[in-house]
């Protein structure tokens, strides 16, 4: 049969996209393309299962608009459904006076994008709420919490899937190309063709190759970096009761390592961000002969390695001694010792880098033909989702002309 729409990509976005479509249209026939044998495999399966407030983004921006409406969503979405969560908030330290004007920076970012409940704390009240932290101030977010993503974006499916019997998901299909056919476009994978009259691509760490495979003219081009986690042993969880957050370093494109109480009960600590020599590889020594090329190729990869040199060496000290990695913990709490930290798992998350090196900070969303592409949805892609996907709907309905 020849598909109205077809999706590929099944992580979180790629889910939300479906059931945010299916919801809205439940008599248009959908079908969602995955590789991987499971939903949510990479980025989704492999974050910190946070779901963000929206403290960080440029106001007026989309992921600022679509955080802050997303975790609404999401949040509901995890009641209704039974998705294990917890709204547990979380607290930015500073432990250094020159971080305190950029925490207040991110105080008056957080009013200006309507973060309810938020309040400036002093190291004493830090400690009631984190009784081993070590600060000098900071910032009480209450509308953080923590979330099974990967069970958000499973149950997104059945949801859209119950909608129409004639939709689809299709597992273990890698699309390998796609090729317009008159009003329809046939959909190339390793295991067999479809068709259907409209694409929605939402793949992440493959953003930018499917883009071009569809003929989207990208100056642009997907770098992943590497975030390795440790975890609390269980007789140091006591020391991190939710969420836990350094001042982020304005000059870096990442938050920081931070403490993370997971849906499981788990303390994680982390990420670091290193560049990764594999898109998809969350071992510290994965290697693809065609990721690295393709990111050493590109002169925007060495342009954010040379705007970042200090950084990046020390990322990659502490990817490799555990010793390092303390070290950073230990500045928000001091106590930790090596045998209270055990390696834990690795994400890898797709940044768009531009050519003079920028990563692109905003979601990006583009229209081409008959298709529909999510390039760049970075962090707080998994908490904005629901947002993104009723985004992309509204997309869908003026450039397919939805009925």
């Amino acid at each position: 049969m020849t598909y109205d729409i077809a999706i590929i990509g099944g992580g979180i976005v790629g889910a939300a996209t479906f059931y945010k479509l299916q919801k809205r249209y439940p008599n248009l026939s959908v079908l969602l393309v995955e590789k991987e044998n499971k939903l949510a495999d990479h980025q989704t399966g492999h974050n910190s299962g946070v779901i963000h407030s929206g403290l960080y983004y440029k106001p007026g921006s989309l992921k600022a608009q679509n955080c802050t409406k997303g975790r609404h969503e999401l949040v509901a979405f995890a009641k209704e459904y039974g998705i294990k969560h917890d709204v547990c908030g979380k607290v930015v330290v500073a432990t250094e006076e020159k971080e305190l004007p950029y925490l207040e920076k991110i105080f008056n970012t957080g009013l200006e994008n309507k973060i309810e409940g938020i309040e400036k704390i002093t190291a004493e009240q830090v400690k009631e709420i984190e009784p081993f932290v070590e600060s000098i101030g900071g910032i009480l977010v209450p509308c953080t919490g923590i979330i099974d993503f990967r069970g958000a974006t499973e149950k997104m499916v059945e949801l859209a899937l119950a909608q129409n019997t004639n939709s689809a998901v299709k597992m273990g299909h890698e699309v390998i190309g796609t090729e317009r056919q008159g009003e329809q476009s046939l959909i190339k994978t390793n295991k067999g063709n479809f068709t259907a009259k409209h694409l929605i691509f939402c793949a992440g760490l493959q953003a930018d190759r499917l883009a071009r495979k569809d003929g989207v003219k990208l100056k642009e081009q997907v770098v992943g970096f590497r975030g390795d986690y440790y975890e609390l042993t269980d007789e140091a969880k006591h020391k991190v009761k939710n969420l836990i957050y350094p001042v982020p370093n304005p000059d870096f494109p990442f938050l920081g390592v931070h403490f993370t109480r997971m849906t499981d009960g788990e303390i994680e600590c982390g990420p670091n961000a290193v560049f990764t020599f594999k898109r998809e590889g969350y071992g510290k020594t994965d290697f693809s002969l065609k990721d690295t090329c393709d990111a050493l190729g590109y002169g925007g990869t060495w342009k954010l390695f040379f705007n970042n040199m200090s950084f990046g060496i020390n990322e990659y000290r502490r990817a490799f001694s555990k010793k390092l990695f303390l070290k950073t913990l230990q500045r928000i709490v001091p106590s930790l010792t090596m045998d209270d930290i055990k390696p834990g798992r690795s994400g890898v998350r797709a940044l768009l880098l531009s050519q003079d090196g920028d990563t692109r900070d905003d979601f990006r969303i583009e229209y081409h033909g008959n298709s529909i592409h999510v390039l760049n949805a970075p962090s707080p892609a998994a908490t904005a989702s629901l947002a993104i996907g009723g985004y992309v709907v509204d997309e869908a309905e003026k450039h397919f002309g939805l009925k």
